[in-house]
């Protein structure tokens, strides 16, 4: 089973710049989760890759030397973050120097004892030796001058400490099989369903929300194939956490999603499609995870009840039509064997090999059924295809002037090789590279001749 990422949890005190840091060390990508309803307030989560390694980032909020900000719900999310992380980076700010509040900070920082690297930020325009002096009082060996706002001393530094980090690797675990991460709000039946696929009570089960604290990995077989069922903790909205060890226990479902070949989202009949549901299904089609959906508790609604949530299923979720939707009853089983066949086929969607011929077939014939649109006057030309990863598939589209196609045609493009390739389950994404003129910036030389015709062509414009 492969390792889950790294987590690195940015602190400090308000305006240091670990915002602006945070975007910094998760421009990798542009799947970034932020403010999403059921994670804690003003926090950000997001995923980064340096090389092979990637890894978690938590932003959290400021912290202040004020006794009652220090105590506020906003700072206790801030410190429980920091139990959550495996490494912390403390951010300072260069130009206001050291402040009692960095020390209290500090100060309770290491009573973690985990490994804290002190990150002293805006030191663009100052005398680094001199900056740096004044913050070897804080006691940490580790010290990293960097200016975020610009990106100086930063590569150097996420190198550093992504040294020791484990590589991905892409190819398929054949011990661990097939990865599923069953996922959903607390209380909509997650570890019954576990149960009711393992046939036996390998996970703990309550009528209570929040019993899962943590993701728990459950390996079994299966007419043959090998799969590992990971059972994740609820992610629910802000109002509803009471407990600070339940706030935290979303990075655990967020970490559980990318470590995932297929995602198994449950939804709970009962109360429909909420608005947390959508976003932890957009954040699984951010990560480019496979998707099924299981719609929970279905056999104790009413016929009318029934159709309502049919079309809620199609109004609000309508960016996830791959997806196949299953109505179940994890506690009666009904409907439950379904669906290890949708997950199997989204596995090997999500999985497959195309080879370049075919797909640059593929994309000539849809190009000759709707070609792309003009721009300025010329037509955008698409020349050839491969494939550039898996989970989720990638095209990778080379021709010219591609920067220019409009997202209408990048979507009929993306339908269209979901549809002729089969592919169910996952998320197709589709990348596009511009090769360079080789004639751009060189001034084409006239030949003898072709100046003298121009020429006579200058006089006979001028006499008209």
């Amino acid at each position: 089973m492969s390792a889950l990422k790294p987590v690195l949890a940015l602190v400090g005190r308000p305006n240091v710049g670990k915002s602006t840091l945070f975007n910094r060390l998760t421009r990798t990508r542009d799947a970034l989760v932020a403010n999403k309803p059921g994670l804690t307030r003003d926090r950000k989560y997001g995923e980064g890759k340096l090389g092979g390694a990637k890894y978690l980032v938590i932003d959290t909020g400021g912290l202040s030397d004020d006794q009652e900000d220090i105590n506020s719900i906003m700072a206790i999310q801030s410190w429980q973050a920091v139990e959550e992380a495996d490494q912390i980076l403390f951010l300072v700010d260069a130009r206001d120097g050291l402040l009692p509040g960095d020390q209290k900070i500090a100060d309770r920082i290491r009573q973690t004892g985990k490994p804290v690297h002190l990150i002293v930020n805006k030191i663009d325009g100052l005398n680094e030796d001199l900056v740096l002096n004044d913050f070897y009082q804080l006691g940490f060996e580790s010290m990293y001058p960097i200016a975020a706002e610009h990106g100086r001393g930063v590569t150097a530094m996420i190198t550093e400490l992504t040294g020791d980090f484990e590589t991905e690797d892409d190819e398929e675990d054949d011990l661990s099989g097939i990865k599923v991460a069953i996922v959903g709000r607390p209380n909509v039946g997650k570890s019954t369903l576990a149960n009711r696929i393992l046939g036996e009570e390998r996970v703990v089960t309550f009528d209570m929300p929040g019993t899962t604290r943590d993701s728990i990995y459950l390996p079994f077989e299966r007419d043959g194939q090998k799969y590992t069922l990971i059972d994740t903790a609820g992610v629910r909205r802000r109002g509803r956490v009471n407990e600070m060890i339940e706030k935290f226990s979303v990075i655990k479902a967020l970490q559980a999603i990318a470590d995932s070949h297929v995602v198994l989202m449950i939804l709970d009949a009962s109360e429909g499609v909420t608005e947390q549901d959508a976003s932890l299904i957009g954040f699984v089609t951010d990560s480019g995870r496979a998707l099924v959906i299981a719609i929970n508790k279905w056999d104790g609604l009413s016929q009318d009840q029934r159709d309502k949530v049919r079309r809620e299923l199609d109004f609000k979720l309508p960016f996830i039509n791959y997806a196949k939707q299953h109505f179940i009853s994890a506690l009666h089983g009904s409907g439950v064997g379904d669906l290890f066949g949708s997950i199997l086929k989204a596995y090997r969607s999500a999985m497959v090999n195309i080879p370049t011929p075919r797909l640059t077939r593929l994309m000539t014939d849809l190009v000759n059924a709707n070609p792309p649109p003009l721009v300025h006057g010329r037509r955008v030309k698409l020349r050839y295809a491969h494939q550039g990863g898996k989970n989720p598939p990638v095209i990778v589209i080379h021709g010219n002037q591609t920067q220019s196609l409009p997202d209408s045609y990048k979507r009929y493009l993306i339908n269209s090789f979901r549809k002729h390739l089969k592919l169910m389950g996952t998320p197709v994404r589709v990348e596009f590279k511009t090769g360079d003129n080789p004639f751009k910036g060189r001034k084409n030389k006239l030949t003898p001749r072709q100046v003298a015709k121009r020429r006579r062509l200058m006089k006979h414009a001028k006499r008209k």
